[in-house]
């Protein structure tokens, strides 16, 4: 590693989204592997309970990724808490089912301001102070759907989450000169209550049916994915998209 990179231990972690599911289990990576959290969301009811296990290594806080205004002031106060952040998680997301026909203009743009316009807020935020230490390193959940559209017709997330792999590539391109990198992860269907909730269970069967390995992706093995991106010595890597799809391709 390069003089100036910071151990793990002295690094903050920024995630979004991290009140449940793949955030939820990204934190809970994070601090294992010694990282400082600083876990955002809408609600933290549930992600605050870490704290009884990790102490002052966790601190929670409400932010809409959607709001330009919300994202700074959060940040303001992450930074004022950690001094600093190093990694940034942008996992916060939207889905409802709908196909073209379905999908009303508030729909849409709900879709976009979440999952689009919250990655580029977030991001815009946090790449400066990277910038200037040397370091840092940004991580954006994108989708499988990203690539095909999805198994399913979801033309808004499908599309927000497109959009995503371009601010990735754009992302990596301004700030690798400085040691920051951008990277994304698409995966397919992760066990998730949003997949559960919204999902019956004969679809599911039809879906794992489709996945080579048989089965969804679990939470532990996307949270696996954020590390190994996150991690000092991935340095190398950036504007990369990384498929978690049990061997779906992609046609």
């Amino acid at each position: 590693m390069k003089p100036n990179t910071p151990l793990i231990q002295d690094q903050v972690a920024l995630v979004t989204g991290a009140n449940a599911g793949m955030g939820l289990a990204t934190v809970r990576a994070l601090l294992e592997a010694g990282y400082r959290v600083a876990a955002t969301d809408l609600r933290t009811d549930q992600v605050a309970g870490l704290s009884a296990t990790h102490g002052d290594r966790l601190a929670c806080f409400t932010m809409d990724v959607s709001d330009h205004g919300a994202v700074y002031a959060a940040c303001d106060l992450i930074e004022a808490h950690f001094g600093r952040i190093d990694v940034c998680v942008n996992n916060a997301g939207f889905l409802q089912y709908a196909n073209c026909e379905q999908t009303t203009p508030e729909l849409w743009h709900k879709t976009l301001r979440i999952n689009l316009d919250g990655v580029f807020y977030v991001s815009q935020r946090v790449a400066p102070g990277m910038k200037a230490r040397g370091f840092g390193r940004i991580v954006n959940i994108s989708s499988y759907g990203a690539k095909t559209g999805g198994l399913s017709p979801l033309p808004a997330y499908a599309a927000s989450k497109g959009g995503v792999i371009s601010l990735t590539f754009s992302f990596a391109r301004e700030f690798a000169p400085f040691g920051v990198t951008c990277n994304a992860l698409a995966p397919t269907f992760v066990k998730t209550q949003m997949l559960t909730e919204q999902v019956s269970a004969e679809r599911q069967a039809e879906l794992r049916k489709q996945i080579p390995v048989g089965r969804f992706c679990e939470l532990e093995e996307l949270a696996h994915s954020v590390l190994f991106l996150a991690h000092p010595l991935s340095g190398f890597i950036t504007g990369e998209v990384l498929d978690l799809n049990g061997g779906l391709q992609f046609d």
